[in-house]
């Protein structure tokens, strides 16, 4: 018997340690997930992630129901339980699919030194990413540190085509000679589904998406239908739902990685233009920018603390304050910033150009630490990604690997011309701004006057906040 321990990957399809599980152990598996105990504030995940977390988690369970099997759950330190189950169970090994953060590295490290002083087998693979991290490198085995090089990399490699075949445990209706896997499964306490609750937190004012693998099956079947076509002419403006809204499936692991690859080669194949085959090789190219940055954390985990670049590591940054705490509500007086700041409180998601913008805000307009703005979005984002998180802040900032030149420093008010030009995005998120012509959104009212009642004047005056930030960066990096 096999203990398969989820983790990131709530599916069954495509999922390499769970199939390797039940093809070795004869369909003999124990699905296990362990449960965090903490409770209230958390620095790295918040309301609609743990959501996220909570429907995935029912939804495999009843996957699992349905094929005869039975998800058992239990909350604590994940090796203190895996090493209960393993003695209650009986099992000789424990299958799990490895993470590439520093923090799923390390309870690695704990859970294979435990399963050693039990005598248990252990085998980890491979799942987050469609190539694994140190599979892409230079010609002289370095990793790289610029995307357009790794990505002409890493599309001359093979990705694994996704493992299609339906897992078949042993149902709780078969039996076997000695200990079967239907009393193991049926006698063994598992906790509860989990809910909001449990920690602490409550999302019930959110506008949240159905999660786990059949929704996200769901979502990726209507992209591939026709909007994939459309992406790279329509991915940049957020009033047009023109994105995937896969994000949170590959953060939870309900889609394999190795599956939407699959599905943008038959896209590109099956296009009959140019114009056409542009959009699933963007969508693509944005699944390359995800394993960059994974892989960027896998090399350099240091990027958690520090700025990438050692150069802006002597950035003198503004703490949190009264900024921080205008930007984070979504009242600094910038339409586009705030409403990707009310459409991420609202929905726990923000648009990906809107991302760039309120980042760039944040660090350039604001002078505020990026670290700021990362924790807040992992605390807000459904589908917040570590790896990804990081590097689209760091390159926002100017700080990261291939980031933005550090004198890019975007205009929110010209951003909102070229991208919202109906101003359609900022007048749904930002009520009070509803009556107000789409051309006003986009060009800076007079010093300290308002754009509607009700509507807070612009918390910055972005010209002279620009020259500031631009001296800022001169100074640490000449």
């Amino acid at each position: 018997m096999i203990l398969h321990w989820f983790r990131r990957d709530l599916r069954i399809e495509d999922n390499p340690a769970l199939a390797a599980a039940c093809r070795e152990s004869g369909g003999r598996v124990v699905p296990v997930f362990i449960l965090s105990d903490w409770r209230g504030a958390h620095p790295w995940t918040g309301p609609a992630r743990q959501s996220a977390l909570c429907g995935s988690l029912r939804a495999l369970s009843e996957e699992l129901e349905k094929i005869g099997s039975r998800l058992i759950l239990r909350r604590g330190d994940a090796v203190e339980e895996l090493e209960r189950l393993l003695a209650e169970t009986r099992a000789e090994a424990l299958y799990f699919n490895r993470s590439l953060d520093p923090a799923g590295r390390a309870l690695e490290t704990r859970v294979e030194a435990m399963a050693r002083q039990l005598g248990v087998r252990v085998r980890s693979f491979h799942d987050v990413t469609a190539l694994a991290p140190d599979a892409v490198l230079t010609q002289t085995g370095q990793p790289f540190r610029v995307f357009t090089p790794f990505s002409r990399a890493w599309v001359k490699l093979p990705v694994p085509a996704p493992d299609l075949r339906p897992f078949q445990p042993v149902p709780f209706a078969a039996k076997n000679r000695a200990r079967s896997a239907r009393s193991t499964l049926v006698q063994l306490p598992s906790l509860p589904l989990p809910t909001l609750a449990d920690w602490g937190l409550d999302a019930s004012s959110m506008r949240l998406p159905d999660f786990g693998e059949p929704a996200a099956r769901r979502r990726m079947e209507a992209f591939f239908s026709g909007p994939v076509f459309r992406y790279a002419a329509e991915r940049d403006l957020p009033a047009v739902d023109a994105t995937s809204r896969l994000s949170v499936d590959l953060r939870w692991g309900t889609l394999s990685p190795r599956l939407l690859v699959q599905r943008c080669h038959a896209a590109i194949a099956s296009a009959k233009s140019t114009a056409l085959r542009d959009g699933p090789r963007k969508f693509l190219s944005e699944l390359i920018w995800r394993e960059f940055y994974m892989a960027i954390l896998w090399h350099w985990p240091e990027v958690l603390e520090h700025e990438f670049q050692p150069r802006f590591r002597g950035m003198q940054w503004q703490q949190s304050g009264a900024k921080f705490q205008r930007w984070g509500e979504g009242t600094t007086g910038f339409p586009i910033v705030d409403a990707g700041m009310r459409q991420l409180a609202a929905t726990g998601w923000m648009h990906n150009r809107v991302r760039m913008i309120v980042a760039m805000f944040l660090t350039k307009d604001l002078h505020l630490d990026w670290r700021l703005g990362e924790a807040f979005f992992m605390q807000h984002l459904a589908d917040g990604e570590i790896a990804s998180n990081n590097g689209g802040w760091q390159w926002s900032a100017g700080t990261g690997a291939d980031a933005a030149p550090y004198f890019r420093i975007q205009n929110p008010w010209t951003q909102s011309a070229r991208f919202d030009p109906e101003g359609d995005y900022i007048q749904r998120w930002v009520p009070e701004l509803r009556e107000v012509p789409a051309r006003a959104l986009a060009r800076p009212p007079a010093a300290g006057k308002s754009l509607a009642p009700g509507y807070p004047p612009a918390l910055i005056n972005h010209a002279q906040e620009r020259e500031i930030a631009l001296a800022l960066y001169r100074r640490v990096s000449s």
